[in-house]
């Protein structure tokens, strides 16, 4: 063996020693900065649900109440789209505003379901997250196959929302309930691999890692918030009942 063969071991065992310290790290980053997240969202949903004069201003006005609507797709489609072209920071600060528009667009629940309810479907949720995202996180099987069928599952059933909004139909908003958590289980397990799989393959815990570790947090967070409502739909006791 020649001295370039022995750089390039050493250079080979150093870079494997940098990835196995780095992806802990990366990893912990992704559910801190979910956790913290949805925290945020439901923080601002109860704040926003406990004062009326926010309440009435955001209900009473559909302008407002579409322009947060549209604000989070923007944001959502920013991050995800430009997160090379953003700073590090940049993309945080639009997660943490995005975090507090989606909780004062839920805020609703806290007037149409009891707290207890609420309470209950949310650990019921975690419970079911975390399950999901520990098997995608080791098992060996690659779910990518799973997860072009679960995408196409999942336009399907934001068509047929759309339609039920003019239809009206319990039925079909039970059904729309029922395959929702379905499609969002499994992609729980298979994005908890792909983030795996990606801050696998960072050499380091750099800018660039980061950012990829703060859009396995925003994918995972959009799992478990989708996960939670429509759980919330099946199994949530309303105040009027």
């Amino acid at each position: 063996m020649n001295y370039n063969e022995l750089n390039f071991d050493a250079m080979t065992r150093e870079q494997g020693l940098s990835m196995s310290t780095a992806f802990p790290a990366l990893m912990r980053k992704v559910y801190v900065w979910m956790a913290l997240a949805l925290v945020i969202t439901g923080a601002t949903a109860y704040g926003v649900a406990t004062s009326p004069g926010i309440m009435t201003a955001l209900y009473s006005n559909q302008l407002l109440f579409w322009g947060l609507i549209i604000a989070e797709f923007a944001l959502v489609f920013g991050i995800t789209g430009a997160i090379n072209r953003l700073s590090l920071t940049t993309a945080t600060l639009m997660f943490i505003l995005y975090s507090v528009i989606n909780g004062a667009v839920l805020s609703s629940i806290f007037l149409i379901y009891t707290m207890s309810s609420i309470a209950s479907v949310f650990f019921i949720t975690a419970g079911t997250f975390s399950v999901m995202a520990l098997i995608g996180y080791t098992t060996k099987t690659d779910l990518t196959s799973m997860g072009k069928i679960l995408f196409m599952a999942l336009i399907g059933i934001i068509i047929a929302t759309l339609v039920n909004i003019f239809l009206k139909s319990s039925g079909l908003q039970m059904i729309v309930s029922y395959l929702g958590v379905l499609i969002f289980v499994g992609l729980t397990a298979y994005d908890s691999q792909k983030i795996k799989r990606m801050l696998q393959l960072a050499p380091d815990a750099g800018e660039g890692a980061q950012k990829i570790a703060l859009l396995g947090a925003l994918t995972l967070y959009l799992d478990f918030v989708n996960l939670f409502i429509y759980l919330l739909r099946i199994f949530g006791r309303r105040d009027y009942i």
